[in-house]
């Protein structure tokens, strides 16, 4: 394997190493920013939210559904079209992507109660303010991230970018 496939390989962590990393960066005073997705066809909307996502705090790790979850999600018959290993190694290639992790439970609560983000991102569907856990616009985990004295954000989408919306072109 070429040195810079093996540094992505390397951006993509377990839980436990994560958790590591997140302390070690914690103990140095750096922050660190939380996202999650399916992230199935990587398309200027991800790329503009990972960015800005990343420009919160000095670390951004993302939490990617494994294909599991994705047809559990129920999104269409044929999702995810990239398998998860896949998904998580062009989320890798972003060079402000520091960590990608894999959650295979319905929603990222889980893997947001062990590593603790300092920031906790969505989309603009979603409301930071919400605290309805019931609420479609509920962000999960934001409740546990506040509690610590974290941030709970949403970050607006680029129009005309979705994967649904590029997986309809095709057809």
């Amino acid at each position: 394997m070429s040195k810079r496939l093996s540094n992505l390989n390397n951006k993509i962590r377990s839980w436990d190493d994560a958790l590591r990393l997140r302390n070690v960066w914690a103990m140095k005073g750096e922050t660190v920013a939380f996202t999650n997705g399916c992230f199935d066809i990587l398309h200027l909307g991800h790329v503009s939210y990972l960015a800005q996502a990343a420009d919160t705090a000095q670390h951004l790790i993302v939490a990617i559904n494994t294909d599991a979850s994705v047809k559990a999600l129920e999104k269409a018959p044929n999702r995810p079209i990239n398998p998860e290993i896949a998904r998580a190694m062009v989320l890798s290639a972003l060079s402000f992507v520091d960590a990608v992790v894999f959650f295979e439970q319905q929603t990222p609560l889980e893997i947001i109660e062990t590593l603790k983000p300092d920031v906790l991102l969505k989309g603009a569907d979603y409301n930071a303010e919400q605290n309805n856990m019931q609420a479609k616009d509920y962000i999960v985990g934001s409740d546990i991230v506040k509690s610590y004295g974290g941030s709970v954000q949403t970050i607006p989408f680029v129009e005309g970018y979705s994967t649904t919306g590029i997986l309809a072109k095709g057809k």
